[in-house]
């Protein structure tokens, strides 16, 4: 423990006054814990020394460190608040009382009944205003997270599965959301073979061989690489090797039906250069000498991730035609995609470290305490994982407008992020300048146009299509509110003595509202969609129908007799099912 503490002291980042504060911090927690073992059989103390010692390899600054230090002794000792304020002022006092606040969350994802669920939604909302508060409160939350997952062996076998899952579900896409990518990696890859088993012995038996040819081949490519970029006078500040993190190339073997060969990035090649202007002079010389793989260039330093994430990628076929990814940054953008909000540390003028996290790759924070403060118990977190911790995708606006979306959100839930009332008046969607329907999948970097109509009105239907909880709120609202203004009419039809006459209305409106209007088409089930009925078979209502979707003018509407129609084969995706609405409830 002396070595550990040695190495946290001996940082260059920390001054003389710094050391001091980190040294009393851990002579107090070592007092204040002696005698405590952990299940290891360890002194209590090694804990929230781990713990520091992985914050302070972040770069984080002395106070956070002092209060990782002292994390446990307001919970498992008999220290109380004012001693921590008197030996160490208020902002560590702060941070560990924010920090023992948190409690255990005793998370249970199947919820066997509303008790657990309660608990499991006070405990995040817990978690996540401290977060909002400050937010090194999670990170010292998650560092003992860490070597609490390190150390998991200890534990029974309901206790391992557990605190596992609770691990890949809710602390690792916290780390994601932060921009932590390496901590993320290693939160998943310690929970996996707990979680689950037997697909990790799977991966280990059928893939973890692959790792070290494929390292092996990336280090005699590697020398060949770097005489080309240095033949152009690119500076190149390091290339090495990054191995793909276990349980996350597991999920990507799923995606190409259980075949590793399909993952091109296995293995990949990580160059390091000085600036921007040396990024896309790299990846122009490696495209110079290898044939890149199509569809597979990413731009993420002109069009970062949400959080914060920026990089060059291309897949290249290189050296005897085998494919390798290749990423290219900055020491900067290096520094955030490993260690993301921990990264945003800089020195004032007076020498004190201060926090200098860029504001929009926090912001989802606030959001989601708002959502949270929303959320009844018996939501459970469902929810939440889809609105907050599912793999994101960025979509943009046609005037470059960026927007953060669960995977699987489509044009509705694009709509409604922007606005309301451009959600309540969609007509339809264009991405990438092509009209689609309505419950088309985003993908990362699609530009979305909403075409919007006076006369639409939200649809039952895209209750079932959307993807977010906001959403699904805001069409829930609209139609609440419809229901509103009904009752009230209702109530001066009885005043006015005209009740027959407003209900015959309110039963039409309710038609148009449920379904559209009688004869209005159907499309693949929903209704709302931009259409056309074509001229050259000009169909009537009653009369069996198609749909073709055009590029620019929705959906044009055919008689299956149609011989235009009959001329486009069966299999065309562009062929969709029609009906009319004949519904009158």
């Amino acid at each position: 423990m002396v070595q550990i503490l040695e190495k946290i002291l001996k940082n260059p980042i920390y001054n003389e006054t710094d050391q001091r504060l980190i040294q009393k911090a851990f002579n107090f927690a070592e007092l204040a814990h002696r005698g405590q073992r952990r299940l290891s059989g360890e002194d209590y103390i090694s804990h929230p020394l781990y713990a520091a010692y992985f914050l302070s390899q972040l770069g984080m600054d002395a106070t956070t460190i002092a209060a990782c230090l002292l994390h446990d002794t307001l919970e498992d000792t008999n220290i109380k608040p004012d001693d921590i304020k008197r030996d160490f002022g208020q902002e560590v006092l702060f941070l560990v009382e924010g920090v023992t606040k948190l409690g255990k969350i005793e998370y249970s994802p199947s919820q066997p009944n509303q008790k657990t669920a309660f608990e499991n939604i006070r405990s995040l909302k817990k978690m996540f205003f401290a977060m909002a508060e400050d937010i090194r409160v999670i990170l010292i939350k998650l560092a003992d997270r860490y070597h609490n997952m390190e150390t998991l062996k200890y534990r029974d076998k309901e206790a391992q599965k557990r605190i596992a899952l609770e691990t890949l579900e809710i602390y690792a896409p916290i780390a994601a959301r932060l921009g932590m990518g390496k901590l993320k990696g290693q939160l998943e890859d310690t929970a996996f073979p707990y979680v689950y088993p037997e697909e990790y012995a799977w991966l280990m038996k059928n893939v973890k061989g692959k790792y070290a040819d494929r390292m092996e081949y990336i280090e005699r490519t590697r020398p060949i690489l770097k005489h080309y970029l240095t033949e152009a006078n690119i500076s190149v500040l390091d290339l090495h090797a990054r191995a793909k993190h276990y349980y996350s190339l597991y999920q990507k073997i799923k995606d190409h039906s259980m075949d590793a060969e399909k993952v091109f990035d296995l293995v990949a090649m990580r160059i390091i250069v000085p600036d921007i202007k040396s990024c896309y002079e790299a990846l122009g010389v490696i495209h110079k000498h290898y044939r890149p793989f199509p569809g597979l260039i990413k731009d993420y330093i002109a069009l970062p991730k949400p959080n914060g994430y920026q990089s060059l990628h291309t897949t290249i076929f290189c050296e005897k035609g085998k494919i390798v990814e290749i990423q290219i940054r900055t020491p900067d953008m290096h520094e955030h995609a490993e260690n993301g909000i921990a990264a945003h540390w800089a020195y004032s003028e007076s020498g004190k470290k201060i926090f200098k996290a860029n504001l929009k790759e926090t912001e989802w924070v606030n959001q989601l305490k708002e959502f949270l403060q929303d959320m009844k118990p018996r939501e459970g977190i469902t929810k939440l994982k889809i609105d907050f911790f599912k793999n994101r995708i960025f979509a943009f606006t046609p005037k470059g407008d960026v927007k953060d979306l669960p995977e699987g959100a489509t044009p509705i839930d694009f709509a409604y992020a922007i606005h309301t009332d451009l959600g309540h008046s969609m007509n339809g969607a264009k991405i990438n300048g092509k009209i689609v329907p309505l419950n088309r999948k985003l993908k990362n970097g699609d530009v979305v146009d909403i075409i919007k109509s006076k006369n639409m009105k939200p649809s039952n239907d895209w209750l079932r299509i959307v993807k977010t909880t906001e959403a699904k709120k805001k069409i829930r609202s609209w139609f609440a509110e419809e229901e509103k203004k009904k009752s009230e009419l209702e109530k001066l039809s009885k005043k006015s003595g005209d009740e027959k006459i407003t209900a015959r209305k309110e039963k039409k409106k309710k038609i148009a509202i449920v379904s559209g209007p009688k004869g209005t088409p159907v499309i693949q089930g929903q209704t709302g969609l931009m259409y056309k009925i074509a001229k050259c078979c000009n169909p009537k209502v009653g009369n069996k129908i198609k749909g073709y979707m055009t590029v620019n003018q929705g959906v044009s509407i055919h008689s299956v007799d149609c011989s235009n129609i009959k001329k486009v084969s069966g299999k065309d995706k562009r062929i969709l099912s029609v009906d009319w609405s004949l519904r009158s409830k």
